[in-house]
C-alpha cells in the first residue's frame, strides 16, 4: 500500500482536495493517508464495498479514553445512533424512523417554498453573504419547525452545532474543544427542559412523536431523545448548508442552472462537490480489501468525496453533467448508517436552488469564494453576492 502525504490544512488543499484524491487513486483503491496515518479508500467500489460490509461499522471495538475535559461531549455521543451498532443502532433507528416519515418530509415542501420567498424578500439591496440570508437560515428554520423547537431558537442552534462539529476537523485546538463541551452542555439544558415541556404538553412536532414513539415496549430514554435531537437538529441542517453554497459557488462561477427537474441537478451537485469528504469505520474481524489485511480493530477512512470523482464510473469526473449516468452518489452515506436526513436535505436543495434563480435571475458573486479550512467537511467561508 502506498503511503502519501498531505496536511488536511494546507491552503491549496482547502481549496482544491480533488487533486489529491485523483493522485492517491492512481496508487490503487487504498493508500495510506501519512497524517491521519490510516489506510484510505479512493475508489467508488471500494468505498461502496466498506460502507455495505457488515464486518465494517462505526463503533470502536475497545472502549477508547475520554479526557476528563471531554466528558460531556463524549456522554451525549454515546447515545448517537451515529457512533453506534446493532442491536443498539437498531432500536434507535427504528423508534427515529416511526417518527421521521418520509410523508412527514414531503409535507415540508410548501413551507419550504414559502420559506425560501420570504427569505429572498428580505434580501437587501446591497451585496451580502448568501450563506447568512439563505443557506443557513432555510435548513435550521425548517428542522426547527419539524422537531417544534422555537424558531427564535435559530441562532443558538447554529452557534451550538458549529461549535460541536468542530469536534471533528482536522487541527482542532483545545478552544476548539472547550467550546464543543460548552455548547454541549448548553444544548443539553435546553433540551432537558424542552422535553419535560412537550412530555406534559404534546405538539404536532417531531419531538413529542419521538416522545411517543415506541417498539417492543421500549421507548426512546431522556439521554436518548436528547442525543437523537441534537443529532437531528445538527445534521439536518450542517449537510444542506454545505451542499446548497457549494451548488450555489458551481452556479454562480460556471454559469450552470437547475432545469425543470432539479433532482438530476442536485444529485449531481452532491457527486462533483459532496459536504462530507471523508468518514470513518473499524474492521470487527480480520478482512481483507484491495490486498491490504485490516486486522480487528482496525480503522479506515472512507473518502466519499474521491468516490464521486472516480473516472471507472464516472467518465470525465471533473465535468458537471446532470444528465450523466452512472451509479448513485455516496454523499450520504448506504447501507446501515445511510444519513435519515438525506430526503430532507435534498427536498431542501431541490425546492430553494429554482426558486433562488427564478427570483433572481441577475444573481452575481461580488467575491470570489474560498472553502473554509474544516476538513472532514467541505464549505464555504462566505458567498458574498449582489441580487
Amino acid at each position: 500500500m502506498k503511503t502519501l502525504h498531505q496536511s488536511p490544512t494546507d491552503p491549496d488543499f482547502v481549496q482544491n482536495p480533488y487533486r489529491f484524491y485523483a493522485e492517491a487513486r492512481a496508487h490503487g483503491p487504498l493508500v495510506h493517508w501519512a497524517d491521519y496515518n490510516l489506510p484510505v479508500t479512493t475508489t467508488h467500489a471500494a468505498t461502496n464495498a466498506v460502507l455495505r460490509d457488515r464486518r465494517f461499522g462505526r463503533e470502536p471495538v475497545e472502549v477508547l479514553p475520554v479526557p476528563e475535559h471531554l466528558k460531556a461531549f463524549f456522554a451525549v455521543e454515546a447515545h448517537s445512533m451515529l457512533e453506534l451498532e446493532p442491536p443498539r443502532h437498531t432500536r434507535l433507528r427504528s423508534l427515529v424512523l416511526r417518527a421521521f416519515t418520509s410523508r412527514r418530509i414531503a409535507e415540508l415542501a410548501p413551507e419550504i417554498h414559502s420559506l425560501t420567498h420570504q427569505l429572498i424578500d428580505q434580501f437587501p439591496d446591497t451585496p451580502h453573504d448568501l450563506l447568512d440570508t439563505l443557506c443557513r437560515p432555510l435548513p435550521v428554520t425548517i428542522i426547527a419547525r419539524l422537531l417544534g423547537v422555537p424558531e427564535e431558537m435559530a441562532p443558538d442552534l447554529l452557534r451550538w452545532s458549529n461549535a460541536m462539529v468542530g469536534m471533528y476537523q482536522a487541527g482542532r485546538t483545545r478552544a476548539d474543544e472547550d467550546a464543543a463541551v460548552t455548547a454541549t452542555e448548553e444544548f443539553v439544558a435546553f433540551l432537558r427542559t424542552y422535553i419535560d415541556k412537550r412530555r406534559a404538553a404534546p405538539g404536532d412536532d417531531l419531538i413529542s412523536s419521538l416522545i411517543a414513539a415506541e417498539e417492543g415496549g421500549e421507548k426512546l430514554s431522556t439521554d436518548e431523545l436528547i442525543t437523537t435531537c441534537i443529532l437531528l437538529l445538527n445534521a439536518g441542517h450542517e449537510a444542506t448548508v454545505h451542499s446548497m453554497g457549494n451548488a450555489l459557488k458551481l452556479c454562480l462561477e460556471q454559469g450552470h442552472r437547475p432545469g425543470p427537474d432539479p433532482a438530476p441537478f442536485v444529485e449531481e451537485v452532491l457527486r462533483i462537490d459532496p459536504p462530507l469528504h471523508m468518514f470513518t469505520r473499524y474492521a470487527y474481524e480480520d478482512i481483507t480489501v484491495a490486498g491490504h489485511t485490516f486486522r480487528r480493530g482496525d480503522q479506515v477512512g472512507l473518502l466519499l468525496a474521491a468516490a464521486g470523482r472516480d473516472p471507472e464510473v464516472y467518465p470525465d469526473p471533473d465535468r458537471f453533467d446532470p444528465s450523466r449516468q452512472g451509479p448513485a452518489n455516496l454523499a450520504f452515506g448506504v447501507g446501515l448508517h445511510f444519513c435519515v436526513g438525506a430526503p430532507l436535505a435534498r427536498l431542501e436543495l431541490q425546492a430553494a436552488l429554482p426558486i433562488l434563480f427564478e427570483r433572481c435571475p441577475d444573481l452575481r458573486l461580488t467575491q470570489a469564494p474560498r472553502y473554509a479550512d474544516i476538513y472532514h467537511f467541505h464549505d464555504l467561508d462566505a458567498l458574498h453576492v449582489r441580487t
